[in-house]
């Protein structure tokens, strides 16, 4: 898949925004950024969205910025010219659609319907653009529009928000969704950038889920795990259950037979994507240790980061 496109993927939600003065666009970009969410979608509904993509490319190189609601080849080519990375249309513009693949120019055209679909597979599009999503039907609409079809993956936009968005995230033909309830037109245009990037916090926050699974407690030897198990299933009447390596008191508590990493032992935390998880904890200097990755029917289901709290490890599970 294209980089830009996985890329897309990994970060999981696209800000649709419309900026109405260019002035806006870089406290915007910075607002996004400290939000944790490096990407905008900068729609050509006003005359200062080229000025912005310029402004944002030239002053925040590591913001992956794309050109939104492009109706025409002339526009495609000035999104371009300003330096956007990639093209989205509301609708299959089979005219610029051919331009953008003809030139090698990253296109996700909007669609919503099986013919769409077919007309992008006949171009060699691997992601389209499934709009206007709520209003057409939703996740309903999509999972049985999209079954038929295996080598294509959708960006849900128009009506996603933090009450559907896990829902939508959670189908294996979703990519990623865009929206614009974190960059509303109000909030940029009355210099609301401090409530831009708590929302933007807010919906990665809500898109990982992130939650606290159980305590790993690291023992000498099997014998005193079993001791410590035993006792913590004794005082608060948990369920016992014994593994190779560990053993379980209630689902809250796991016992390690023999020390492993960390100096007392884990935190186990759950998300709802371990692979976005490991991006968005990757920008904030975190990485995982490779060797602890353990999969479940060729898919990643667990693996330690390179950072203890107190002296416990961090371990994330897939939920």
């Amino acid at each position: 898949m294209n980089k830009t496109l996985e890329k897309i993927g990994e970060l999981g939600i696209v800000p649709v925004v419309k900026i109405e003065k260019a002035e806006d666009a870089l406290p915007l970009g910075r607002a996004l950024m400290d939000g944790d969410l490096p990407i905008a979608e900068i729609t050509f509904r006003t005359s200062a969205a080229e000025e912005s993509i310029k402004v944002l490319n030239k002053e925040l190189p590591d913001l992956l910025i794309g050109a939104g609601t492009v109706l025409t080849i002339e526009q495609v080519k000035r999104a371009v010219s300003a330096g956007a990375q990639f093209i989205v249309s509301p609708g299959f513009n089979p005219k610029v659609v051919d331009y953008c693949v003809e030139n090698n120019i990253l296109i996700t055209p909007g669609l919503n319907n099986p013919t769409q679909i077919e007309m992008a597979l006949e171009r060699g599009i691997e992601v389209v653009k499934f709009f206007p999503a709520e209003a057409s039907g939703g996740l309903p609409l999509l999972e049985s529009m999209s079954a038929p079809y295996s080598g294509i993956k959708f960006i849900p936009t128009g009506g996603i928000n933090l009450n559907n968005l896990t829902s939508y995230l959670s189908n294996q033909k979703v990519h990623a969704c865009g929206g614009s309830w974190m960059v509303k037109d109000n909030l940029i245009s009355s210099g609301n950038f401090e409530e831009i990037t708590r929302l933007t916090q807010e919906a990665v926050a809500v898109m990982l889920g992130f939650e606290f699974a159980h305590l790993g407690i690291n023992e000498e030897d099997e014998a005193k795990a079993l001791d410590s198990a035993n006792l913590l299933s004794h005082l608060f009447y948990l369920p016992l259950k014994e593994g190779t390596s560990s053993l379980f008191a209630g689902p809250a508590f796991e016992v390690i037979k023999n020390r492993y990493l960390g100096e007392h032992g884990h935190i186990a935390i759950a998300t709802n994507d371990i692979h976005r998880a490991i991006t968005y904890l990757k920008m904030k200097g975190i990485s995982i240790l490779p060797e602890t990755a353990k999969e479940k029917e060729g898919k990643l289901k667990a693996v330690y980061l390179n950072q203890e709290v107190s002296g416990f490890a961090i371990h994330l599970l897939q939920k």
